[in-house]
């Protein structure tokens, strides 16, 4: 199948031009002989120095079906072991790659990608994707997710050329990684009602039909979820494209918007490991878990809106003490401080809040109540707690007061700082 992407280029109502670059995508079986066809007889075929990038372990699963495309390409197998998309494996894989590289094939998943995207961004050459799991949204991101001397950033990549998705190798990749895939997509019903409340609070730019691209991703998961927990080919097909489809909601954004919010910033939290040990959670388990928490704090001050219980107060700034006393223990603080400049809350009129209150409660109403998504997620046989996680229960209420402030942006988790629910 090859994605159509014409009709995401044309005009759009919410009034901007939104790019897509990726020039083409296929999820399909034998995607790899066409990734061939093209390096030798077609688009590709003006790149002569083609470089490989992947584990041991992604090489392991396609090297069957790559095997033609490693014949002209150069190989950099990089060690599984502990590997993270960090400054550290960026300064392995610069140090690695050939000077005369025109072009990197990123074979793996979320960490080979976010290496691959940022170090090919670095050298001005351009990247193909190969996935090897249904694990991630993220192969289509311009942005590559990168934990920097301790500290998650967003740092500025770019988009793969082509997609190559055969479902000869993503299909037969261990279930684990393809359940979470699935979560990382569940996790939109929280980003998405982030974006919309930030709307509704400060008038941050929306785009409905953005919006819209991410809700018919979650959809095509949802109602196939049986089907991929049985591996059946064409239903890990489906997944794949919705995760792509959200990649492509991302590309249209300009950002990571549609796809990443409070959820997310819990999943980035624990792997700063500011107050929590180390856990070997892969990052759509993490999501999942962030969602399910997130999901239960929204449904608390939902409830307390509906029953009037909820009042605005004014805003005092950044908790400095407990990032002091949290991040800063980790020599995190300046970091994090320099993420929140300017503080984005400060873009909060307390009295369009209190009037925005209602609508609020409108969306809020729309996220799945936890019940439902940890149904979803033990359909999709995916990790729905904190343990399973490897992490201890009692992070919980830690990670809500501090995750807000791993990104400068606008969740509905941030904005609950100038709520306050009567009785609590």
């Amino acid at each position: 199948m090859e994605m159509d992407l014409e009709h995401l280029r044309k005009p759009c109502t919410c009034g901007r031009a939104h790019e897509i670059s990726v020039r083409g995508i296929w999820i399909e079986e034998g995607a790899s002989k066409r990734l061939y066809e093209m390096l030798t007889e077609g688009e590709l075929r003006e790149f002569t120095a083609p470089v490989i990038v992947w584990d041991d372990n992604t090489s392991e699963a396609a090297e069957e079906a790559l095997e033609d495309v490693a014949e002209i390409c150069q190989e950099i197998c990089l060690s599984s072991a502990g590997l993270q998309a960090d400054n550290r494996s960026v300064e392995i894989l610069e140090e690695t790659l050939p000077e005369e590289t025109d072009l990197i094939l990123a074979v793996g998943s979320g960490t080979i990608h976010d290496l691959s995207r940022y170090v090919s961004s670095q050298r001005r050459i351009p990247f193909i994707s190969v996935p090897t799991a249904a694990s991630v949204d993220g192969f289509l991101s311009t942005i590559a997710a990168m934990t920097w001397n301790g500290m998650k950033k967003s740092l500025p990549a770019q988009a793969p050329l082509y997609v190559f998705a055969d479902t000869d190798i993503f299909s037969k990749a261990p279930y684990r990684l393809t359940a979470s895939g699935i979560s990382d997509l569940l996790g939109k019903y929280i980003c998405l009602a982030d974006w919309r409340i930030a709307n509704l609070v400060t008038g941050e730019y929306i785009c409905d039909k953005i919006c819209e691209i991410e809700y018919k991703a979650i959809r095509e998961v949802v109602k196939r979820l049986d089907d991929i927990r049985e591996q059946d080919a064409e239903a890990c097909e489906r997944l794949m494209y919705a995760l792509l489809l959200s990649g492509l909601a991302m590309q249209m954004a300009g950002n990571s918007r549609p796809a990443s919010s409070a959820e997310h910033h819990l999943s980035h939290l624990w792997e700063m490991e500011v107050i929590n040990p180390h856990t070997e959670a892969l990052h759509g388990e993490k999501v999942g878990v962030g969602m399910l928490l997130a999901e239960q704090c929204y449904r608390r001050l939902l409830e307390a809106i509906e029953e009037g219980r909820c009042y605005v107060k004014m805003y005092s700034g950044p908790e400095k003490q407990l990032l002091m006393d949290t991040f800063g223990a980790k020599g995190l603080y300046e970091s994090v401080a320099e993420e929140n400049t300017p503080d984005p809350m400060l873009e909060i009129d307390p009295d369009r809040l209190n009037r925005a209150l209602p609508a609020i409660a409108g969306v809020l109403d729309e996220i799945p109540p936890g019940d439902k998504l940890r149904e979803m997620l033990r359909a999709g046989g995916c990790c729905m707690t904190l343990g399973e996680i490897g992490l201890p229960e009692d992070v919980a209420g830690q990670s809500l007061l501090l995750a807000p402030y791993v990104r400068r942006r606008l969740s509905f988790l941030r904005i609950a700082k100038m709520l306050e629910i009567e009785g609590v």
